[in-house]
C-alpha cells in the first residue's frame, strides 16, 4: 500500500507486531524506513526485535514521539495497545493545540477502534471535546480507504492556540512554590 503510493515510513522502531511487519514490507519495497528508538531500548533487541532501515536513537520516549512527529507528514494508528493509544492521544492533543496540522488516522480494522471513537463522541456530546477537535481524527476499515482520507484531509480547528512557538527548551524557574519543597511538573 505505502510502497505503491511512494510513501516512506517513520515509526517507533523495532521489528515486532504489526508495525514490525509494516516496516519490513516498506523496506523490502524500496522505500525509506526510519525507526526512532529511545537509547535504552536500542540496546535491548529482545524487547524490540530486529529493526530495518535507518535507526535514530533519542534520549527518551517523549523525544521519540517528538522526532517521529517532526519527520512525519501524517499519523496512522494500526490496532495496538497502550503504547499506540499513548502516541495517538499525544498527536491528537498536539493538533488540538496547534502544534501541527497533520492528519491523524485510525486503521479501524473490524471495528477495533469503535469503542474509542464512541468514547470520544460521548466526550464531545458532554462538551469535553469540541466538534472541530473531533474532526482531527479520520478513520477507515481498510488501509486504502484510510490513505485516501489522509491525503484528502483539510485541517479545521477552532479554539486553537495558533501562531505560538512550540519549540522545546528547558526553562528553570525559581519561585515561592519551588522554595516550598512542593514538586511542580508540567507536561
Amino acid at each position: 500500500m505505502q510502497v505503491s503510493r511512494g510513501i516512506d515510513l517513520v515509526y517507533g522502531g523495532g521489528g515486532i507486531g504489526l508495525m514490525g511487519l509494516l516496516s519490513q514490507a516498506v523496506h523490502h519495497g524500496g522505500r525509506r524506513v526510519v525507526g526512532v528508538i529511545p537509547r535504552t531500548l536500542a540496546t535491548a533487541p529482545e524487547i524490540i526485535g530486529e529493526t530495518v532501515g535507518e535507526v535514530v536513537a533519542v534520549p527518551d520516549m517523549h523525544q521519540r514521539k517528538a522526532e517521529m512527529a517532526r519527520q512525519s507528514d501524517a499519523f496512522m494508528a494500526l490496532p495496538g495497545g497502550y503504547g499506540t493509544l499513548e502516541e495517538l492521544l499525544e498527536v491528537i492533543t498536539w493538533a488540538q493545540l496547534g502544534i501541527h496540522c497533520k492528519p491523524v488516522g485510525l486503521l479501524n480494522v473490524d471495528g477495533y477502534y469503535d469503542s474509542l471513537l464512541a468514547f470520544i463522541d460521548q466526550a464531545m456530546e458532554e462538551g469535553f471535546i469540541s466538534p472541530s477537535a473531533r474532526r482531527i481524527i479520520v478513520q477507515a476499515p481498510t488501509a486504502q480507504e484510510l490513505m485516501d482520507k489522509l491525503e484528502e484531509y483539510v485541517p479545521y480547528y477552532d479554539r486553537v492556540a495558533s501562531g505560538l512557538n512550540w519549540e522545546t527548551r528547558v526553562v528553570v524557574v525559581k519561585d515561592a512554590v519551588a522554595d516550598s519543597g512542593i514538586s511542580v511538573s508540567s507536561i
